[in-house]
Formats: structure tokens, sequence, C-alpha cells
């Protein structure tokens, strides 16, 4: 039955309004396509929060299509993203705020991504918990194309379960098929919820919600972050059941596609990847392949001896990525890693002084100098 309604009134204050506002301008970002951008917005804040207003409380606010643009997914594949307008990207800010709310009150302990005061590391303690009970066979599942292929009508149902306010539904069926602007022109969207959302992660959790509910119910060990899951099993045999019940569910139900290569049985033997963890040798974690290629990509470009910035800006840049990075992975057994790559980013750091120096006299420069200069160690944490 549905408990939340009449909550037009609630998104729209202003003082709700403009916290929304903060929070998206506060995180940056490019424009959508009608070319704005932060800074932009925020001259002339007071006129376009006025327009908002009025849009929203006199039912006149429409979207517009969200541009599409791509990010590497690390692999060679290019990840699509659907950027919203800052306007929409506020709308969305303030109705997820209302409606997250209530869903944190019932969505299942087993999930983990894109919720408040949960993240990566609950999750993994959560895996080395059941495999301390003996858990040690696992479905790892992988839902192909998820956040593009989530089905519009199940979904707007899903919703309507919990809410019953008909203005609310109305603008997250617009924000679900206003299109994606291309370089080709306009293209319809009929299914799924844009990457670059500020609501999609939280529709993506309210759909997969379906199926955390009857796997818990039915007692399976599930470990969810976004549409990232496994579930952990005492015996071979019930990960297999557990393969045809997911099946059921996600591919009948919720008419999602579990992909056929990457969803497999394993155990902690033969080894596993979730999230960014490897996990193999009974409980031995190391960061994946894909996330250590990545890192060092990033501090590639931080360190490119072209750039024309001091190495003071660039040991700030640089220090951001790896406490970010170093920091999540603090749970595994990183320490030889950790050291290796410590060495290597203090070799691309000294070229980096070479490039604006004059060549070869800085590259023996001892790290208590880097130090000194304020590089900081993936190993500073590491217990």
């Amino acid at each position: 039955m549905s408990s939340l309604y009449s909550i037009k009134d609630l998104v729209t204050k202003k003082r709700h309004l403009h916290c929304a506002a903060q929070k998206v301008l506060n995180n940056g970002g490019c424009g959508g396509i009608d070319g704005v951008e932060v800074e932009e917005f925020r001259e002339n804040y007071t006129k376009n929060m006025s327009a908002l207003y009025r849009q929203l409380t006199e039912d006149r606010y429409e979207p517009q299509p969200v541009l599409r643009t791509y990010i590497s997914k690390g692999n060679g594949e290019q990840r699509p993203l659907g950027i919203p307008v800052i306007k929409d990207r506020i709308a969305q800010q303030a109705v997820k705020q209302i409606l997250e709310i209530h869903f944190e009150e019932i969505f299942c302990d087993c999930s983990y991504g894109f919720r408040p005061n949960r993240s990566t590391e609950d999750a993994i303690k959560k895996v080395e918990e059941y495999k301390e009970q003996g858990y040690n066979w696992v479905l790892d599942a992988d839902v192909k194309s998820y956040f593009d292929t989530i089905d519009h009508e199940i979904l707007m149902e899903l919703i309507a379960e919990e809410v019953s306010d008909g203005w609310i539904l109305d603008i997250i069926r617009s924000w679900l098929t206003i299109g994606v602007m291309t370089e080709q022109g306009r293209e319809e969207t009929t299914e799924g919820t844009p990457q670059g959302g500020v609501i999609s992660p939280l529709l993506a959790n309210i759909y997969l919600h379906h199926f955390d509910k009857k796997m818990t119910r039915r007692g399976y060990k599930i470990v969810r972050f976004a549409d990232d899951f496994i579930i952990m099993a005492k015996s071979k045999a019930k990960a297999e059941r557990a393969l045809e019940v997911t099946r059921q569910i996600i591919e009948n139900e919720l008419n999602l596609r579990l992909h056929p290569r990457k969803t497999v049985i394993t155990n902690f033997d033969d080894g596993f990847k979730f999230l960014e963890f490897r996990f193999y040798n009974g409980d031995y974690k190391m960061p994946k392949e894909s996330s250590i290629k990545s890192f060092k990509d990033k501090v590639r470009k931080k360190t490119k001896r072209n750039r024309s910035i001091g190495v003071a800006v660039m040991i700030d840049e640089l220090n951001l990525i790896i406490r970010g990075w170093g920091n999540s992975f603090l749970l595994g057994n990183v320490k030889g890693l950790y050291k290796k790559l410590d060495g290597w980013i203090r070799m691309r750091v000294r070229c980096f002084i070479e490039g604006k120096k004059a060549k070869g006299q800085n590259y023996r420069l001892p790290n208590k100098i880097l130090r000194d200069l304020g590089l900081e160690s993936l190993l500073t944490d590491v217990l």
C-alpha cells in the first residue's frame, strides 16, 4: 500500500529547493544541452531558482533531454552517461531528498551502493562475515547493461507501491522518457535510466529492491552494491539453486538479463572479483587489475612533464588521487602492492621535477625531499 502522498509541497518548499541547489552546484560537473555551466547558473542564481520554483509549483515544469557523453570503463570500452541540465539536476535532487528518506526505511540490509552511511568497505566486511560462517561458495552475478535496460513500466509500478502522489510520479516518468541528445539529434528513451542523472542511483536501488526482498525472504546471503552483487552459499548445489532463483526474478519478473559469460559459480579457493577486490587463496584480497590500471593512468595524467603547472599544485592533485584510491583498499592485503606503487609514483614525480629544471638535476631526489614537498604515501594508513 502506498505510504507517500501529497508530497509536492515538501519538494517545492523554497528552503528545500535551495538546499538541493547547493548540493548540485557544490558537486560541480559539466553543463547539459543548454550549455549553462555551474558558475553561470550561480551568477544568475536568484533568477534561475525563481523560474524553477514557478515551473514546479504551477505544474509547468518540463525537463530537457540529457546530453550524451562517454567515459572510459578502464577496459577499452566506453560507458554512456546522460548529463541533465543544471535546472533538472536540482529538481531531481529535491525529489530524491524526499523519496530517499522513505525508501531508506524499507531497503534491505543487503544493499550497500548509493546509500547514505554505507560503503564498499561495509560490503566487503559483510562478505568476510559470511565466509567466516562457512559460506564459501559464491554466485558472482552480472546484470547485462543494467542502467540502460531498466523497464520503465515495471519501475513506475514499483515506485507507485510506495508513492501515490501523481505529481511526483509524472515528473519521474518525464525524466525517464525525455530522451537523449546526441551528435545526430534527439533520441527517444524507451528503457533505462541515464547514468549521470542525480536520481538514477536511487531509482536503480528501488528497482532491485524487489530482488533483494525476495532473495532475503528465502534466506539467501546476498551482498549487493548497485547492480554488482554476489550470493554466498555453503555448497555448490545451493549456489546453483540460488542461480535458478536469481534468474527467475531478474529475467522473468524484472525483465533484465544476466550476462551469460560473466555470471559464474565459484568459491574462495578458485577466486573471484567483487567490487574493486580480487578474492583468492581463501580470503586474500587485492585490488582488481583494472582498478590498478585506472589508478596508474590517473597518476600518469597528473605527472606528465609537459603540464604547465608548478610542482606544489601537481603534488596536491596527486595526493587527492593517492588518498582516494589508497583508502578504498585498506581492508585488503595491499602492503606489498602499495610499496611497489609508491616507488613508481616517486619515479613519476622525480621525472616531472626533472622536466621543470635542468635535465638530470633532480632525478636522484631523496624520498625525504619528496615527503617534505608534501607527497603522500599509499602506505600511510596501512597496518
